[in-house]
């Protein structure tokens, strides 16, 4: 394969010679490195690039040029290489630009000069960047190809879960794509063996459960050992961080999910009031980066797996699995978070995963190019789906029964939504039937003061409505709360049957449940505040909890 570029943009060819050298050193071996004395330079070297098929990782630009501006120029190189990663290097009375940058360009970072040690200040940078790239950078012709039709609810559920698994793909409409007409011929398949996935070393997966995927792309099922410190039930933020600070506390530690890592937030296409990433990040990437933190540390992850019912005998928990295997543990953390609502109005069903989609924002962006997209729901993450598809789509409307966004948005979304031209509020309606043939073609939406409907055509609809909380498959006897939230430490006390369940003498740690060595953390919790920082908080919190549940056994 051939080796992707970073480009270098500074007019002092003293800094230039400098930062070339030190990018070179480190990264020479992996991809190649152009310097370029002004932004007209690399423009024409950028063209250049594109035409011969090459490919672009990562922009270093300086800021003060006297033909062009570091921003100016990192905008224009965008639009010929959109996925690079864009860098500024800046004085430090250029900050203020860097960070307007950040809102207005998207730019990944910027350097101060000096940048000495390079070790410190640049390797570390460059490396996390490029890191970022190569997850998402799928190159031409190679990797995974799916082969199936844009509107099977079976294509839909199969990118859904690869896109879930952090597994690159290449999607191709085998009504549309010449190179899918020819493989399907090549290989002889029938229609009613799509979806088919082929992969790099030439075998091919016709029409698979998700069990059949997950044993080929190398995910596990079976737990190396029997009995457990901790089992983190979910991988949601809140999983990943009680896994992430079980490794490092020594504790042998196994976390379960019964589809993708990462959760709600994991299908996220931009987070940006986490701590630590001024330019925000995906909730793949905050899930990729979770998950290396935790398979450092000796965590093991089973999934997709799913937990079907707790038991106890004396002090050991036993976990029963889909799969007929059992799992002893001394504690349990329940983290398995929440799920969108359905909507239960006409037509909802027989279109799901055919253009009516529950999250699933980046899994078929790519299918709403030039289409109207509507959303139904005022939360954030209704509000990141709508900005991210906003690059797709030719129009999309967001569907409340509020008058505004303002009482269940966060402002920096309301304000990038009101700035994004092709965004529009559909307020005091909602959606009351969805129609089409094979696929989605209109939805029909009702004012709510009038009662007046009107049909307007629909080339995909996202439903972000409330959370439901993931505990239906809880048999034990858990306190919950009449939405199904679990409940824990002191709010248990309210409960008249408390002191006949809860028999230790001391009282329930803040995120124990009524079970003692049972904990739960995150959005599955009652009184959770519903914020990925929050749920990493508890997950940590869970974890020294458990500390002191073991220390008393």
């Amino acid at each position: 394969m051939k080796l992707p570029f970073i480009i270098i943009i500074d007019d002092d060819i003293q800094v230039l010679r400098a930062i070339q050298r030190d990018v070179r050193k480190r990264f020479r071996e992996e991809y190649k490195v152009l310097a370029a004395e002004s932004a007209s330079e690399a423009l024409e070297a950028l063209r250049e690039l594109k035409t011969k098929n090459e490919t672009v990782a990562l922009f270093i630009s300086d800021q003060r040029m006297p033909e062009m501006e570091g921003t100016t120029f990192l905008e224009k190189a965008r639009e010929i290489y959109p996925d690079a990663k864009k860098v500024l290097l800046t004085a430090y009375s250029d900050i203020e630009a860097a960070i307007k940058a950040i809102n207005t360009l998207r730019l990944d970072y910027y350097l101060l000069k000096p940048w000495n040690p390079p070790e410190e200040k640049l390797y570390p940078v460059l490396t996390d960047l490029l890191d970022d790239w190569q997850n998402n950078f799928i190159p031409e012709l190679s990797g995974i190809k799916i082969i199936g039709y844009q509107w099977s609810p079976v294509s839909h559920r199969i990118k859904d879960f690869l896109t879930g698994n952090l597994i690159p793909y290449k999607w191709l409409d085998i009504e549309l794509n010449k190179e899918a007409a020819e493989l399907i011929s090549s290989n002889k398949l029938e229609s009613n063996e799509l979806p088919a996935i082929f992969f790099e070393d030439g075998s091919i997966l016709k029409s698979p459960n998700e069990s059949e995927l997950a044993k080929k792309i190398g995910l596990n099922s079976t737990a190396s050992e029997e009995l457990y410190d901790v089992v983190i039930i979910g991988a949601g933020p809140a999983g990943l961080a009680a896994a992430v600070y079980g490794g490092t506390e020594g504790l042998k530690t196994l976390m379960i999910e019964r589809k993708a890592p990462g959760g709600q937030a994991g299908t996220s296409s931009r987070i940006e009031n986490y701590l630590g990433f001024p330019a925000g990040l995906s909730g793949a990437d905050l899930t990729r980066r979770a998950l290396t933190q935790a398979t450092r540390f000796g965590v093991e992850l089973l999934s997709p797996c799913e937990v079907i019912d707790i038991t106890t005998r004396d002090n050991y928990k036993i976990l029963s699995l889909s799969n007929g295997i059992e799992i002893k543990s001394h504690t349990i953390i329940i983290s398995t978070g929440v799920d969108y609502r359905t909507l239960d109005i006409k037509g909802v069903n027989e279109l799901s995963g055919a253009g009516v989609y529950y999250g699933s924002a980046v899994a078929e962006a790519h299918s709403c190019k030039g289409k109207n997209v509507y959303m139904v729901g005022g939360g954030n993450s209704a509000g990141q789906a709508a900005m991210y598809l906003s690059a797709f789509a030719e129009n999309v409307y967001i569907v409340i029964r509020r008058d505004s966004l303002l009482s269940t948005m966060s402002h920096y979304l309301i304000d990038q939504i009101n700035q994004t031209k092709n965004i529009s509020i559909i307020s005091n309606s909602i959606v009351t039937e969805v129609k089409g043939n094979k696929s989605l073609e209109c939805v029909i939406l009702q004012d709510i003061a009038t009662g007046q409907q009107k049909t307007r055509e629909a080339g995909a609809l996202f439903i972000f409505i409330g959370a439901r909380p993931m505990t239906d498959w809880i048999k034990l006897s858990i306190f919950k709360n009449p939405k199904g939230f679990i409940e824990t430490g002191r709010d248990m006390l309210k409960y008249d049957n408390m002191s006949r369940v809860w028999k230790l003498k001391r009282d329930p740690y803040l995120l124990e449940t009524c079970i003692p060595g049972i904990f739960s953390a995150g959005d599955v919790r009652a009184g959770a505040m519903n914020r990925v920082a929050s749920a990493v908080g508890e997950g940590a919190m869970a974890i020294k909890l458990v500390h002191e549940y073991l220390a008393g056994i």
